[in-house]
């Protein structure tokens, strides 16, 4: 081999897929069929009419208290960029950081974090100014406010036991509450690194990342733990009253992270999938799926009607804006 080819082959090397890049394709494909097929194994034992007739017998009351908690949560979510106006430090105001918020979770929950927390956020804030790398904060802090959250109310609900997984399931009642112990750690740690590191600043590919105070960093645990109550507030109105809200909390946390894992938009079916695994011992299927089909309705379809509405309006105001601005 000469020198020309023995320099072209570590190059031809790198750009040669792995093995793990060639079985990604075929192993995902296989993953969603089991997806499709599990789901529709679900379908068929779900008693649709008894589905049906929960849906019609939901009272108004029932639903206005639904609709009303899950502005709340709209509004906490939002308020995670409010933190993250005082983090990077711009002169907003909320008024111009609230719609955002909403804006981009509605996206977030119906279209993938991509569409909604990342893309919707960097057109939006890039109209009021806000550069690349501190919409990129924004973006870290967001991320990091809801996870955090989750652990912290994660950890306390599956370590306190109130969740019990179905016998042969590969977790195990006593491993769920150790992993909630381990979550509670994370959470402490986070804390602890926010008070004490003497290491304040890292730069991933280019973008700086401070350790916020820990009053923030507080803020953020308690801020993430009530937006995940508030969702599962919303899903135990309209779930059947025999359920106790930690339990619903605890099984929301559980199908949240398969929810993840398969990275399906709004987690479609996964949700539906875990809470009857779950809970259908405590009540039926049919008015699990009821609970669930409305707690989609009123928290996922309905939120992003009224957002694709906001954006369109914010859109026009851009453009007027660039009209009045551009020379004559």
């Amino acid at each position: 081999m000469n020198r020309a080819e023995s320099q072209d082959a570590p190059a031809a090397a790198e750009h040669a897929p792995s093995r793990w890049q060639r079985l990604k394709k075929p192993l995902t494909a296989l993953f969603f069929l089991l997806l499709i097929v599990l789901f529709t194994l679900l379908a068929r034992r779900i008693d649709w009419s008894e589905v049906f007739d929960t849906l019609q017998d939901f009272k108004v009351r029932t639903l206005i208290i639904a609709s009303t908690i899950t502005v709340l949560s709209f509004l906490t979510y939002a308020c995670f960029d409010l933190i993250g106006r005082t983090y990077i430090g711009q002169n907003l105001t909320w008024r111009q950081i609230l719609p955002v918020g909403v804006i981009s979770y509605a996206f977030n929950l119906n279209l993938s974090a991509w569409v909604g927390g990342i893309a919707m956020r960097y057109r939006l804030y890039s109209r009021l100014g806000v550069s690349k790398g501190n919409i990129a904060k924004i973006l870290g802090l967001s991320l990091a406010t809801n996870w955090f959250g989750y652990m912290l109310v994660a950890g306390a609900i599956f370590s306190s036991g109130l969740v019990h997984m179905p016998p042969g399931w590969k977790l195990s009642s006593t491993a769920l509450q150790g992993v909630g112990l381990l979550l509670l750690l994370v959470s402490a740690g986070y804390l602890a690194a926010c008070r004490f590191s003497s290491r304040r600043e890292w730069s991933i590919r280019g973008v700086e990342i401070n350790l916020p105070s820990l009053r923030m960093a507080v803020l953020q645990l308690a801020l993430g733990a009530l937006n995940w109550s508030l969702m599962a507030a919303v899903i135990f109105t309209l779930l059947p009253s025999t359920l106790d809200y930690p339990l619903v909390l605890g099984v929301l946390l559980i199908s949240a992270i398969a929810g993840v894992i398969t990275h399906i938009p709004a987690g479609l079916g996964v949700l539906e999938a875990v809470f009857v695994a779950l809970l259908q011992h405590q009540a039926s299927r049919g008015s699990l799926v009821a609970g669930l089909l409305a707690y989609r309705a009123i928290y996922f379809l309905l939120p992003l009607l009224i957002t694709v509405a906001m954006y369109l309006v914010v859109e026009a105001k851009a453009k007027a804006l660039r009209i009045e601005k551009k020379p004559s």
